[in-house]
């Protein structure tokens, strides 16, 4: 009893030493902020929403700054971490704002789409669903799915209880990672199948035919219904999440298997394997759903796990350099 009360003391001790400026990852962030102000002056009147895209830069620099105030007042482990989840829930903002830039480019799903048939010979995507159509095995897919947050909260609260020592560095890797993402989700605009395959046409997607649609996301963003039983409640879920918040974009590198990965690196370099392997199922499942509910090409899971076997030591080596703590 007395090790848990001097451990929730601690969260509230103040720092002999607390951090002046910003943390390393809200560099990074402001970083993201100006790369895509300037890309949005420049291209400002091919935009469809420029005012409220700023607004919300503006917003995201109002929380940032109001948590380092908090934080200055009272420079504690909770206010760090208060500090981190902010920019996590924010977050959910930045996602859908990367639609908003990549939609004045020319759409690459017709690359993708092809590719994916030259390497599988099919589309996945397609015929999973079709393969696996059962109750309970679609409840599993959607499950898994809707573990993406939920693993990055466990492993980002793991670190902070069990791990302080590394709490900064993880958390940095975590949104680091979403950031380099969001950079090359801006330039390459990939909707995914679940807007590509509705657009073209499930008969000709199926023959193998896959057109240029330019600029058709633009305007257009219809996706396919996701598959499986509409009374489950995890397909429920999914298909809320995707009505408050899914758009035609992000689909090449996938980021949920690209973050999640790096999710899983983290947890290894724990050292507590029953931890590891306690996630390992959630993780295989989120792998699998993103192409079973129609979210992602097979191809661009490939491509999150290789984007994230490159990006974990490479940020890692950044914080080493930016951060003498």
């Amino acid at each position: 009893m007395g090790s848990r009360s001097k451990y929730f003391s601690s969260l509230f001790t103040l720092e002999k030493k607390p951090k002046k400026g910003l943390f390393a990852v809200e560099w990074v962030i402001m970083g993201y902020l100006v790369l895509t102000t300037l890309f949005m002056l420049l291209t400002y009147v091919k935009l469809q929403n420029p005012e409220s895209m700023l607004w919300g830069r503006f917003r995201v620099i109002a929380i940032t700054a109001a948590m380092w105030g908090i934080y200055r007042l009272v420079p504690c482990r909770l206010t760090r971490l208060f500090r981190i989840v902010a920019q996590m829930a924010l977050l959910s903002w930045w996602y859908p704002d990367t639609y908003e830039l990549n939609r004045i480019l020319p759409n690459l799903d017709h690359v993708i789409a092809a590719k994916e048939q030259l390497l599988f010979g099919c589309q996945p995507a397609l015929l999973f669903a079709q393969k696996a159509p059962w109750f309970l095995f679609s409840e599993l897919m959607n499950m898994g799915y809707t573990c993406y947050f939920p693993l990055i909260a466990v492993v980002t609260l793991f670190y902070f209880f069990c791990r302080y020592q590394e709490f900064m560095r993880a958390s940095f890797i975590i949104l680091a990672s979403f950031f380099v993402h969001y950079v090359v989700f801006d330039f390459l605009p990939v909707a995914g199948p679940q807007y590509y395959y509705p657009a073209v046409g499930l008969d000709q997607i199926a023959q193998g035919v896959f057109p240029n649609l330019h600029d058709y996301f633009m305007t257009m963003r219809e996706p396919l219904a996701t598959p499986g039983d509409p009374s489950g409640v995890f397909y429920q879920m999914v298909v809320d999440a995707h009505a408050a918040g899914e758009r035609p974009t992000a689909a090449f590198p996938s980021s949920h298997v690209g973050v999640s990965t790096i999710l899983m690196l983290l947890a290894w370099k724990t050292r507590n394997r029953r931890f590891f392997w306690l996630l390992m199922p959630f993780y295989v499942l989120l792998c699998l759903s993103t192409v079973y509910i129609y979210a992602h090409y097979a191809i661009d899971v490939i491509a999150g796990w290789v984007f994230a076997l490159l990006l974990y030591p490479l940020l890692h080596l950044v914080y080493t350099r930016l951060v003498k703590e």
